[in-house]
C-alpha cells in the first residue's frame, strides 16, 4: 500500500487512537512524522514518543495524553496543506495564526516548528496542520 500523505495518516491514527482511549499507538516512522510528534510532545498534546528500530522501517511509538477525567487532551486535528493543495503562509500569516486556539505546525526553511516559533523568527513556510 503506498501512502500519498504521511502527515494526514499520522493525524488520523492519533485521532482514532485518542477516540478509542488507547494509551499508545505504533506507526511507521519518517523524519516529518517524528518532527510533528516532537512538537506535539513539546506543546503537551502528547505524553512522549520513541523511535524503535525495526525492519524494513523503524517504528514510532507514541504515548497519548489524557485529562484526569480520561478525556483526550487533543480535541481536534486538522490537516491544512495537502498534497493536492499546498498552503503556504508568510511570517505575518503564520504569526496571526498563533493567536488562535491550539498550535499550528509549520514546515520552514529552518525546520518544522510551531506558528509561534516561526513568528518569533520572522519566517513563513508550509502550514502542515492545526491541533487544539
Amino acid at each position: 500500500m503506498s501512502m500519498t500523505d504521511p502527515i494526514a495518516d499520522l493525524l488520523t491514527r492519533i485521532r482514532n487512537a485518542a477516540h478509542a482511549g488507547h494509551k499508545k499507538l505504533t506507526l511507521p516512522s519518517s523524519r516529518i512524522k517524528r518532527e510533528v510528534v516532537r512538537i506535539l510532545c513539546e506543546t503537551n498534546y502528547l505524553r512522549s514518543y520513541a523511535e524503535v528500530p525495526a525492519s524494513p522501517q523503524n517504528q514510532l511509538v507514541v504515548r497519548l495524553r489524557y485529562t484526569p477525567q480520561h478525556k483526550s487532551v487533543i480535541t481536534g486535528l486538522e490537516r491544512v496543506s495537502r498534497s493536492g493543495l499546498r498552503r503556504y503562509g508568510s511570517a505575518a500569516d503564520v504569526f496571526a495564526m498563533g493567536r488562535e486556539l491550539g498550535v499550528t505546525i509549520v514546515s520552514t526553511s529552518r525546520g518544522v516548528m510551531t506558528d509561534q516559533q516561526a513568528g518569533e523568527q520572522g519566517i513563513g513556510g508550509e502550514i502542515l496542520c492545526r491541533v487544539w
